[in-house]
């Protein structure tokens, strides 16, 4: 993986953005922090690092350009069958120079123009200067594994892999209102839309041709599958035979690597299936996962183990203890260049690290959980449209859940505050529901419209056309759940969280759940395949069962929480009264309404603070985030 950006003017006026290509570049270093290079000529500068992964040598060295001068690409991600696209334009009489994928893509982009797109398994976004039409190619892979910002006004496009490489370009900065509240409600904010207004994210599966003034043709080249009146497969056994051929090909293509190359192993179903499939592939494999002394109650680490002792891999756990969690929290806000509030961001940050003094490329078992019904709220759907005694006896003591204490961090209280969840999703409609249960910083609708949370300022956007479009799949089907997932959580906070994470260490993360034939190969799945009364992911389950160590199969799911509620009463408390949250910044920022925050403070140091820990957190990150790049 790399880091990648670029600036194509228009405009004398949007010259003046080419001079900081060098700063722009320079923000990605972590990326990227084998090598730098730059393009420019003309109108048009490029920016690259590189994170060295296939042919490590100078020859593959980026910005990359064609034997006729004609044709420069820059590229983040892994091709994984560019040996065989390579065979092909050999035939051709094509030469090349260098081992790497990034020539050989070039090259099948120089042949085949936009179509190469279809003819890619990989993770990726790039981009292509042509200078004989002074024209700009744009691509990102299918799921949105890589990412890719860009800014157009009618002097310029600016572009990169982090906003942070616009922020230095010299983009304005103008926060987008409806994101804000987005971001509130989910924590991130759902492509293509970004906290600034005219900055966006290319959309998963889509491309651009950018003209010499300044023209834009955006196009979408692969979507998730259309799931009505779709027809299924039926039988169920040659559905886990042709699972089981898709995941070997997939993880087996993900582990071509010139560099070292290990699993993050968390002790859940899906890692573990990956470790199994790529232990039969390689002698030794290293593994890795983290365990938390000090949170017994999410410590999966002995599950990791017997995993790693089974397929004989070169195991390593990094036991964690709240105060290494601290300790790595300012690198991360530090790091992150939008809102993004996922707390869980900081334990794989921490594994990242360690991972990387060990290897420079992990897989992980990222996907899973949304293709194939893995989460908790995925029962707890189907439990609300099944209804039955039990479903409507918790949805009937609502009143009474809501009197009682619900924490995070402990089991009782986490159990209660899950059961209150559901008693409310079980008086909304399917839609409604999913938007609630989406739902991780504590804003509900109310908090932010009717108490009017935000300043008048920041209010009146388009967040019902935003919230509208984003559940325009969810039906009766209940796929649609799990591609609203798809489109939704995975992309925009799952995807985000590992890539910004692991390259803030200058690792590479590679996903094979999310190989797209298998994404494809899913969606022709009932969802009677997936999730049933008993069973989450049960396709997955059945297909592997014996490749896992039986313990695996008999415990529940447990997501990891970071102690928060701690920290704001004890280490970051002085932050939060004293600084980002006093009354004197509130009121000088003038994007939050005063008295609200006020209130919230109360409650979070109250003896009974419930939701007001995930909503203070997301405040925290937000305000992080607009002193660093706002408050000059």
């Amino acid at each position: 993986m790399c880091g990648l950006t670029g600036i194509i003017a228009f405009t004398e006026e949007g010259k003046k953005h080419l001079t900081n290509i060098g700063a722009a570049t320079n923000t990605l270093k972590k990326r990227g922090p084998d090598a730098e290079g730059f393009y420019r000529n003309g109108n048009i500068a490029l920016g690259h690092r590189r994170l060295s992964i296939i042919d490590t040598s100078d020859s593959a060295a980026q910005p990359f350009t064609d034997v006729s001068g004609r044709f420069t690409i820059v590229f983040n991600g892994e091709i994984f069958n560019y040996k065989e696209l390579r065979k092909n334009l050999e035939s051709k009489g094509i030469q090349f120079k260098s081992k790497s994928d990034t020539e050989v893509l070039l090259y099948l982009f120089i042949s085949e123009k936009e179509k190469c797109l279809s003819l890619l398994d990989g993770e990726f976004a790039f981009a292509i200067y042509d200078t004989h039409s002074n024209e700009l190619f744009i691509a990102r892979d299918r799921l949105g594994i890589k990412p890719l910002y860009y800014y157009l006004d009618k002097d310029a496009l600016i572009f990169g892999s982090e906003m942070k490489a616009l922020i230095t370009a010299g983009i304005p900065k103008k926060i987008d209102t409806a994101s804000l509240e987005m971001y509130l409600h989910l924590n991130y904010i759902p492509a293509p839309y970004s906290i600034f207004e005219d900055v966006f994210k290319l959309d998963a599966g889509t491309f651009l041709f950018v003209s010499k003034n300044g023209e834009l043709k955006k196009t979408a080249y692969y979507s998730l599958p259309e799931l009505k009146e779709k027809k299924y497969i039926t039988d169920y056994e040659k559905a886990q035979k042709k699972l089981a051929e898709l995941l070997e090909h997939a993880v087996q293509q993900r582990m071509i690597a010139d560099v070292p190359l290990g699993t993050f192993l968390s002790g859940g179903i899906d890692s573990s299936i990956i470790t199994a499939i790529a232990s039969k592939h390689t002698k030794n494999l290293n593994t890795f996962s983290i365990g938390y002394a000090d949170e017994p109650l999410f410590d999966e680490s002995e599950f990791a183990e017997l995993v790693a002792k089974k397929h004989k891999t070169n195991h390593t756990t990094f036991k964690l203890t709240n105060e290494d969690l601290y300790a790595n929290l300012h690198q991360v806000l530090d790091y992150i260049d939008e809102p993004f509030a996922d707390s869980s961001a900081l334990a794989v940050n921490i594994l990242s690290m360690h991972t990387k003094k060990h290897v420079t490329v992990s897989l992980s078992g990222d996907g899973a959980d949304e293709l194939f019904a893995g989460y908790n709220k995925h029962a707890a759907e189907l439990k609300a449209r099944n209804g039955g005694f039990k479903a409507n006896l918790v949805a009937a003591a609502l009143p009474l859940l809501k009197r009682l204490p619900k924490s995070r961090n402990n089991a009782t209280g986490n159990k209660i505050r899950q059961l209150e969840k559901f008693a409310e999703g079980m008086k909304l409609s399917p839609k409604e529901r999913y938007w609630q249960w989406a739902r991780w910083s504590g804003f509900k609708k109310e908090d932010i419209f009717t108490e009017n949370f935000l300043s008048k300022n920041h209010k009146n956007s388009d967040f019902q056309d935003r919230k509208k479009s984003l559940l325009k799949n969810i039906d009766t089907d209940f796929n649609s759940v799990l591609l609203t997932d798809m489109q939704l959580v995975l992309e925009n906070d799952m995807l985000v969280k590992v890539d910004r994470m692991s390259m803030s260490q200058s690792l590479e993360v590679r996903v094979p759940f999310l190989d797209h034939k298998i994404v494809d190969f899913a969606f022709s799945l009932p969802a009677n395949f997936k999730i049933d009364g008993a069973n989450r992911k049960k396709i997955v389950k059945d297909t592997f069962k014996d490749l896992l160590p039986e313990e695996l199969y008999n415990r529940r799911k447990q997501g990891f929480e970071v102690p928060l509620l701690k920290w704001f009463q004890t280490d970051l408390k002085s932050m939060i009264t004293n600084d980002l949250l006093s009354d004197k910044f509130i009121a000088d920022q003038n994007i939050f309404n005063s008295q609200e925050i006020k209130k919230l403070k109360t409650q979070l140091f109250s003896s009974n603070p419930n939701d007001a820990v995930e909503k203070v957190w997301a405040i925290i990150i937000f305000q992080y985030w607009w002193k660093k790049y706002l408050s000059e």
